[in-house]
Formats: C-alpha cells, structure tokens, sequence
C-alpha cells in the first residue's frame, strides 16, 4: 500500500527534474486532393495513421520533450523501440544536464505497456535492480507528459481527434520523403475514437490539461506510415503553478525491426516510499 500512496512522487520525477532545472475543417496548399491526402481526405488519412504503425508491427524512435518555463527550456530526449501491435516499448531517457552541465541522473529505462509505465534507474532511494510501476490509469495528463515521453503509438492516437489540417507540400525526414500536415486535435475526440488502451488516459488528459486542443505537425511516408509527428501541450503539474509549454516529439524509423519487451516480474518491482526531494 506504500507504493501505491507514493505512485504520483514516482511519476511526476522525470517531469518534475526538469522543470526544476528551469526554475535553476481541411484545408491545402491548392493542392489536389489524390496529392495532399493519397486514399482519402486529408482528416481521413490523419485519423487512421495509428491503424498504419499498427500495420507496420514495430519500429525504433527517438523522442525529445522540450518544456519552458520562466524564460528557460530544458528538454527530456529517449531513443529505443516499440512494439504497436502489444503496445509495448522500451526507451532510455535522458534528463537534463544540471545548470553546471554535468548529468545527476544515470539514463532511465522506461517500458511502455498498456495502462502501465515501469522505470528503473529511477533515484531517490529506490534500488539500482528495481523497477517503479505506474498506474497510467492514475495520471491526469494519461501519461502524455508525465514519462518524460510519449508512448509513440498514443502519440499517433491523438491524430484520431484531429478537427482540421492543413497540408503543406512534400519534404523529406531522415531521407525519407514525406507530406507534412499541420493542424489541431482535440482530445476529448480523440478519447472517443481511440483504442481502448488509450481511451482512459486521453480522457483524463482532456480534463487534466490546460486545454483539450492539440496543435500537431505530422510527416507520413507514402505508406501513411508517421515518421515524424511533433505535438504543444499546455501542462500543469509537478513543482509548477502557472502551464508549462510543453512540446513532444517522437522519430519513427526502421519499420519492422526485431522489438522484445519484457515486463518486470512482481519481485522486481520496488513497493517501497519513494524519497521526495
């Protein structure tokens, strides 16, 4: 039961480390519909880029979680893999080097999974050979911001709320060409049209964020694959009393490479008071 009283001090720490290092319809282009949107309309393809990851089964990422506060910005990065068909990651993150430039955390290993985020490496009196569970379930922002990233596949997710976009021609991300949309979700929408492992948490982040709205910017490949999606969230939680701007970023690439997950066993999870610092 200690553990469970002490799930927001776990959670909130990767957000929270950083932000007190601060403190230290469619439209186009005039293009073509065929050209802006192959297979459908522009919200159309938008909303099933989750269902094309799904398709895909797994892919590497690399994730970076800028925020600013107080006139400074500090930003989380992550790189590892992820499973879309199990919804299961593994990401190393790294937190933010102290003003000194030096790091006071070694990399913290996340596992993403359904209704649950794990973290080892985490400090604060928690065993090196431990994992913190987390009940996503519990987090007002769904877990979005909280992780320090966002799980890449919930991130395609919130496209399910998109109300308008706009297509901004061809680019290329990585060497890899693709159209770039730029446009506004709406989680509450979202929630209603997502998965089930992602209607809880978005429902909780549509009431927990400062705003519902999600400003987004998109790349899809031409298999509608995301391989980049950028989105600003207006957050308020951890050591901060006035929103924090917060923008989440996740690089998809290498489609199908070989992705295992394995769960901590419940002997490997600390159920002891995390320190709060």
């Amino acid at each position: 039961m200690v553990a469970r009283r002490h799930w927001r001090t776990s959670a909130v720490a990767v957000l929270a480390a950083a932000l007190a290092a601060c403190a230290g319809g469619c439209s186009g282009e005039r293009a073509g519909a065929e050209e802006a949107a192959p297979g459908g309309d522009t919200i159309t393809v938008l909303h099933g880029a989750a269902d094309r990851l799904v398709r895909a089964g797994t892919s590497k990422a690399q994730t970076s979680m800028e925020m600013a506060t107080g006139g400074t910005r500090v930003t989380i990065r992550g790189s590892g893999v992820y499973d879309y068909r199990e919804r299961l990651g593994r990401l190393k993150v790294l937190l933010p080097e102290d003003p000194a430039g030096a790091r006071e955390h070694r990399p913290i290993t996340e596992l993403l999974a359904p209704g649950a985020l794990f973290m080892k490496n985490r400090g604060a009196g928690v065993p090196a050979d431990k994992w913190v569970r987390v009940d996503i379930g519990t987090l007002s922002d769904g877990n979005l911001v909280t992780g320090g990233v966002t799980d890449p596949y919930a991130a395609a997710e919130v496209l399910r709320g998109a109300r308008t976009a706009t297509y901004l021609g061809r680019t290329e991300v990585a060497g890899t060409p693709v159209r770039h949309y730029r446009g506004t979700a709406d989680l509450a929408l979202a929630a209603r049209e997502a998965s089930g492992v992602n209607r809880g948490p978005f429902t909780a982040a549509a009431k927990g964020f400062a705003t519902a709205e999600v400003p987004f910017d998109v790349y899809l490949d031409e298999e509608g694959r995301v391989r980049k999606i950028r989105h600003r969230f207006s957050f308020v939680g951890g050591q901060a009393k006035n929103p924090v701007a917060v923008a989440s970023t996740a690089l998809l690439y290498d489609f199908g490479v070989g992705v295992d997950v394995r769960l901590p066993r419940g002997a490997d999870i600390y159920d002891g008071k995390i320190a709060e610092k």
